[in-house]
């Protein structure tokens, strides 16, 4: 896929209705506003959440806003009595396609193998195949997609549902594995945890092979 060439999305009146939504959460979160309206507006507030905050501290400001859009009881109750069973995790994958594309593009089912609770390995279609991821490609940075991102969306789901989640960014392509029913690996181990800044995209890069330091920072 040609990472260059900018995707035009028009979003329909349900994915203006979700970006409203996650804006006005985050917003309430970050006590801010941007001046920017639909998408760029939802970028605009992740940068904003950015700005004078180290990494956990973004990550827990995430998980703040991705809990508040999920009433306290009903996370208990699918934490409390729903397992990480290959029909949980599938259709969690397909939910992810159907309610997640305003955010991150198009994206689409595909099989996977899994260690199940069992430690036996099994196969099932649980893993969503972002294409170019939205997000990404709006930010043009490798620190936000991680902190603002990859990691408090894989704690969420991880530790407030109780259903593993594993992602996996490509900033060649700007494509993106999201895994059901995998527990994600130490960050440190992750090729992610080295990326340097994406030049061609962030205003901010630096010129070196060393990871984007917002990732750290």
């Amino acid at each position: 896929m040609n990472i260059s060439e900018k995707t035009i999305y028009k979003d329909n009146l349900i994915d203006r209705i979700f970006i409203a939504l996650f804006s006005r959460k985050m917003a309430k979160a970050v006590q801010k506003t941007s001046k920017f309206k639909g998408y760029d507006g939802f970028v605009d507030l992740s940068q904003q959440i950015m700005k004078g905050r180290n990494p956990q501290q973004q990550q827990e400001l995430v998980e703040v806003v991705l809990k508040s859009l999920v009433p306290s009881p009903i996370l208990f109750l699918i934490r409390t009595f729903s397992s990480p069973t290959k029909w949980v995790c599938e259709s969690n994958a397909w939910f992810a396609t159907v309610l997640f594309q305003w955010l991150v593009g198009k994206s689409e089912i595909q099989e996977v193998e899994i260690i199940d609770q069992n430690n036996q390995i099994i196969k099932q279609k649980s893993a969503v195949k972002i294409k170019k991821c939205r997000y990404l490609e709006e930010s043009g940075c490798v620190g936000m997609c991680i902190n603002m991102c990859k990691m408090p969306t894989q704690k969420f789901f991880t530790e407030s549902f109780g259903i593993p989640l594993t992602m996996t960014p490509d900033f060649d392509d700007f494509s993106c594995e999201m895994v059901f029913g995998k527990y994600p690996p130490p960050f440190e181990t992750e090729k992610a945890s080295y990326q340097p800044c994406l030049k061609t995209y962030c205003p901010t890069s630096i010129n070196s092979v060393q990871p984007c330091p917002k990732i750290y920072q």
